[in-house]
């Protein structure tokens, strides 16, 4: 039909007005034809966009192919780089999007969006650390967009039965109703269950086994409910049952059950999911007198028991936000003083700035540069103090942790409790007792970074357990990278690997655009129920936004990203219009004479 073979007469092409970077055409687009750039211009003017040869001025060498070009025709995003938000989210959520549907009052479209990122976004609406916002473009101009309290609004949707959304399973047309291959989740924390959500959406029963009485994981026996209440995580898991997820609670797999005897039942496909549920003392002297506890198995306590009371002075040893977390819930539970020491200076230190805010706001006394030299008890081995000596370096000059102390500068801190945070530790137990499963002098297991398969060909792990302690968001993420690899995994005869979409995006150099127009409002500010003493309560006392509100903050929003298609490689087949859902790719009749029949000696003779 034309020189350049069999070439479609329709190309797509992007409505840049209405685009928002969700990404969703550019993950179905078979030929590689679309990928994200920007919407804003840089100070040089609208970026230019490269185009592929076509064949009749392509020459074709060893430069022009490798092994990998399946792989490499699924990169997703243009080097000059796309919205920030969604390349620094770790589920790399369409923000750009929902912000836009729910601008719109589109509420429900907004979470199911969300949704095919993000499971649980009514969690994560609470306690994400918001990369997104911290990388937002708004923020080199004033403040970043409340991405985060625009989810927690959007996903109440879910904490409700009648307007929850649960996903339309989508299966290939050979089958009935299910795949009936049999996956065991091991752990029912935001990976587990993040795992569990994408392998019903695909159509599978997935059976998730929880050695406690609860789902959640940290999220559940970790994370104060001040932060995260019970029920919001409760109904999420919801949502899960009514997917076809089975919970199976109280069953310890390695105790009271083993991953042969389950291999026995039918199981051909296993996800390790158990994060890192134990704590670490600091090998110090009376470290485990009594007053003396980790801020893992502390908040665990407090968890499950909400009638728990400390007496006296408390001490928090370390500087992350679980010591934070750690420290805020004492205040909580003693009349006495809390006292945090960490060894960073406050710079450095490892817990958010918000949360550091909101300790000191609770009265928690943070000191920095301190670290514990010993523990002194009465004699029935009762805590009375702990004695600190002053940290002079934390980081060596390759930035590893080597802290060093001056041992003659020390202080002596009265206290009848201290709670240590100073890292956390994985208790595989019997777990993986037989398997071929290796692991990280660290204790983590070793796996494939893509698709987090172990030497143990049927198990894959994720979330905490593989990265260390981590944040709910990079779980959840990596969640459904395993439910991606399971399913390749039971299906006879497919690659775990080849053309798989790799999410790899860049984000858009702010320092070089050229933003002459935006809308002026102000960050919304978030209030606290008056009703509630934030400072003593358990119960979670921040106001959602209004309707009001959330149009004008998601009016703050710049729209960085775009889709943009490399018209030399569309072949025309439409499938991007039929995965947008914002209008925004149309087909265009621009190649009339591509329907031209042609002889097939004529086009010979153009080769």
């Amino acid at each position: 039909n034309t020189p350049n073979m069999s070439r479609s007469a329709y190309v797509a092409h992007v409505d840049s007005k209405n685009c928002v970077a969700c990404g969703k055409c550019v993950e179905y687009c078979p030929a590689g034809a679309v990928k994200l750039g920007q919407k804003l211009c840089t100070k040089h003017g609208e970026i230019k966009y490269p185009k592929h040869e076509l064949p009749d001025a392509l020459c074709w060498g060893k430069d022009k192919w490798d092994e990998d070009y399946r792989d490499k025709n699924r990169i997703n995003c243009y080097d000059t780089g796309t919205a920030p938000c969604k390349a620094n989210c770790p589920a790399h959520i369409a923000v750009q999007g929902y912000l836009k549907l729910a601008h719109e009052g589109k509420y429900k479209e907004a979470l199911k969006l969300i949704k095919k990122d993000n499971p649980l976004p009514a969690i994560c609406g609470r306690i994400c650390n918001k990369k997104c916002e911290d990388a937002c473009t708004r923020g080199i101009i004033d403040e970043p967009v409340s991405i985060d309290e625009v989810k927690r609004f959007v996903s109440e949707l879910d904490l409700n039965k009648e307007t929850r959304v649960v996903p339309k399973v989508v299966i290939p047309s050979g089958c009935r109703d299910h795949f009936d291959e049999k996956i065991a989740i091991i752990g029912a924390g935001p990976a587990g269950l993040s795992c569990a959500y994408y392998l019903a959406e695909k159509g599978y029963f997935p059976v998730v086994f929880e050695k406690n009485k609860f789902p959640g994981g940290m999220l559940t026996y970790g994370i104060p409910s001040y932060k995260l209440e019970k029920d919001v995580i409760y109904a999420e898991v919801d949502v899960l049952k009514e997917m076809g997820v089975e919970f199976r609670y109280g069953v310890e797999v390695g105790k009271d059950i083993t991953i042969d005897e389950l291999r026995k039942e039918g199981f051909t496909g296993f996800y390790i999911a158990i994060g890192c549920q134990g704590g670490r003392y600091p090998g110090i002297i009376n470290e485990k007198a009594n007053g003396c506890i980790t801020a893992v198995k502390f908040l665990h306590d407090v968890s499950i028991n909400r009638n728990l009371t400390l007496d006296g002075d408390v001490v928090i040893i370390g500087g992350g936000n679980v010591a934070i977390d750690a420290a805020r819930t004492s205040t909580r539970l003693t009349k006495g003083k809390v006292k945090m020491f960490s060894l960073e200076t406050r710079d450095i230190m490892p817990a958010s700035d918000d949360e550091i805010n909101e300790a000191l706001d609770e009265n928690v006394d943070i000191n920095c540069g301190w670290g514990p030299k010993e523990v002194k008890t009465d004699d029935n081995n009762n805590v009375t103090s702990i004695v600190l000596k002053k940290c002079i370096r934390v980081y060596d000059e390759n930035h590893k942790f080597a802290p060093v102390y001056d041992e003659n500068d020390i202080r002596e801190v009265p206290c009848k409790n201290i709670i240590f945070s100073i890292g956390q530790s994985i208790e595989w137990n019997n777990l993986l007792k037989g398997t071929n499963v290796k692991f990280n002098r660290n204790g983590t297991p070793i796996a494939d970074k893509l698709t987090y398969q172990t030497d143990e060909r049927d198990i894959f792990v994720g979330g905490d357990v593989y990265t260390g302690p981590s944040f709910a968001i990079n779980a959840i993420a990596q969640g459904k990278e395993g439910a991606i690899s399971l399913h390749r995994f039971v299906q006879i005869n497919s690659s775990l690997t080849i053309g798989r979409n790799r999410r790899d995006f860049i984000s858009l150099n702010k320092d070089d655009l050229n933003i002459l127009e935006y809308d002026k409002t102000p960050r919304t500010k978030i209030h606290l129920n008056e009703n509630i003493d934030y400072k003593h309560s358990f119960k979670d006392a921040r106001i959602l936004m209004s309707e009001k509100e959330v149009q004008q903050e998601t009016s703050r929003c710049l729209s960085c990203g775009a889709s943009v298609v490399d018209e030399n490689k569309c072949i025309g087949c439409g499938i991007c219009t039929t995965k947008c859902e914002f209008d925004a790719i149309h087909l265009s009749r621009d190649l009339p004479e591509a329907s031209n029949l042609v002889k097939s000696e004529d086009k010979f003779k153009v080769i």
